[in-house]
């Protein structure tokens, strides 16, 4: 069990997605009233990055916080040869089983890092169930390995030593998964001040086990191989987002430094995109939390 706000329960749902291993069980903190919300986080994290922002939107919306396979309280497979096990399609499908499973048919999605990859992914493949969609942080995967240069991989080079083989980063992140996340996490913009003690120990702890770990790992090593597959072949049959996306990146960021978010946005979608930086790192939700509910608030219509 990992961390939920206060006022939310914690509940665990089992998935079957689209792969053959036994069914995914997802831990998700769910509350509040009104149209459904499904927030999804990122690496290294785990749903607790939504405790800043979860009581002004409950208020407005029924919030879905889950952790995302692999993370936090949630089922970790062991990776399979090809990494479909953690492709953004199999942990999409997930999240379409999880919101179906609780009644909500059609919902809103916010996803911030590596949970902006899977909301992209889930968007392409569920172009139906999707109302509305904010991404935090992100440009496209495909965009920003094709338009690899130094100064990206220079501040990301977590993305490349990640996927390399099974137990190479397992094992050196293993030998002091402390130093490991400090370094990775507090090597940013805005510090490890942002983080409240308890919810660090989220973090921290996801960090401590190999299984998770791994997990991580595996997301990376499929986002470099079966995820670029997939987004290949939706350029080459014309796939693009449907739905109004809202995009934030942080203007303290790689992001915001090598590459051009809305641009990179507007060359996927069919539909209106919209967005700006904002002032702040790559931690939107714990950085500018008041200004993440302002923005949400208003893209999504309370």
């Amino acid at each position: 069990m990992t961390y939920c706000p206060e006022g939310f329960k914690i509940e665990r749902q089992r998935t079957q997605g689209v792969c053959a291993e036994e069914p995914i069980e997802i831990e998700y903190c769910i509350g509040g009233r009104g149209p459904a919300l499904l927030l999804l986080h990122g690496f290294p994290q785990t749903k607790a990055i939504w405790h800043k922002v979860a009581g002004p939107l409950s208020e407005h919306f029924t919030l879905v916080m889950p952790d995302l396979r692999g993370y936090g309280a949630s089922s970790k497979p062991k990776g399979s040869m090809d990494h479909a096990s953690y492709s953004k399609r199999a942990m999409a499908q997930d999240q379409v089983d999880l919101m179906r499973g609780l009644g909500f048919d059609r919902f809103g999605l916010v996803g911030h890092d590596r949970g902006a990859r899977v909301s992209h992914r889930l968007a392409k493949d569920h172009a139906q169930v999707v109302s509305r969609m904010m991404l935090l942080d992100i440009s496209p995967t495909l965009t920003m390995y094709d338009n690899t240069s130094q100064a990206f991989a220079t501040s990301y080079w977590h993305w490349f030593f990640l996927i390399q083989r099974e137990p190479v980063p397992e094992t050196l992140i293993g030998s002091n998964p402390e130093f490991w996340i400090k370094q990775h996490m507090g090597s940013r913009f805005a510090g490890l001040d942002i983080f409240t003690p308890e919810v660090w120990q989220d973090y921290l702890k996801g960090a401590k086990d190999p299984a998770c770990v791994h997990a991580m790992c595996e997301d990376y090593r499929a986002s470099a191989s079966i995820d670029l597959e997939h987004d290949r072949e939706d350029l080459r049959g014309g796939v693009k987002l449907q739905m109004p996306l809202h995009v934030h990146w942080g203007s303290k960021g790689v992001i915001e430094r090598c590459f051009s978010p809305l641009e990179d946005w507007r060359a996927c979608s069919n539909a209106v995109v919209t967005g700006n930086a904002l002032e702040c790192g790559h931690y939107i939700p714990e950085e500018v939390p008041l200004d993440l509910v302002k923005s949400i608030l208003t893209f999504f219509g309370s």
